[in-house]
């Protein structure tokens, strides 16, 4: 008789969004420093968008609903990263606005099972010419649907 590994959580809304902590991530103590959960989180919404066509490629202008800044983020650590190597964040959409959003996101094991870290941003997408806000492109607003968390 052989052990089954457990099941990953499913995931019924968002995305799991592979990443990798690496040794020069960790601290003198050996944990995952606590600036680097956000950069990985940066990373991983960066992967995602890229991968919906929302990229910036040296031009403000151009970049459209890849111009955007960060009005506010939060996190609460809830567990200790002690090693390199494979993890995943799981990312959501808590709000959609129109020139806003709120986005949560778990930093957890590569499967899902075990949370580390959780917190949420807010964006403010920006006008590339005056740094206003200005509203999300329709095309944005489709995809950014698909990660909506469930009210409730």
């Amino acid at each position: 008789m052989t052990a089954e590994a457990p099941l990953a959580p499913a995931l019924s809304y968002g995305r799991l969004m592979p990443v990798t902590v690496h040794f020069d991530d960790l601290d003198a103590l050996g944990l995952l420093h606590n600036a680097r959960y956000p950069l990985l989180v940066e990373r991983a919404w960066t992967e995602l968008w890229h991968d919906e066509g929302v990229r910036f490629e040296g031009d403000w202008v151009a970049a459209g609903d890849a111009c955007n800044a960060v009005k506010e983020l939060r996190i609460g650590y809830e567990a200790p990263v002690t090693r390199p190597g494979a993890y995943a964040v799981h990312l959501w959409l808590d709000r959609l606005g129109t020139t806003g959003l709120t986005y949560g996101f778990r930093f957890c094991s590569a499967d899902g099972a075990v949370t580390y870290a959780r917190g949420s941003r807010v964006l403010v997408r920006l006008d590339a010419g005056t740094l206003r806000p200005a509203p999300w492109s329709e095309t944005f607003r489709a995809a950014a649907r698909e990660l909506l968390r469930p009210a409730g």
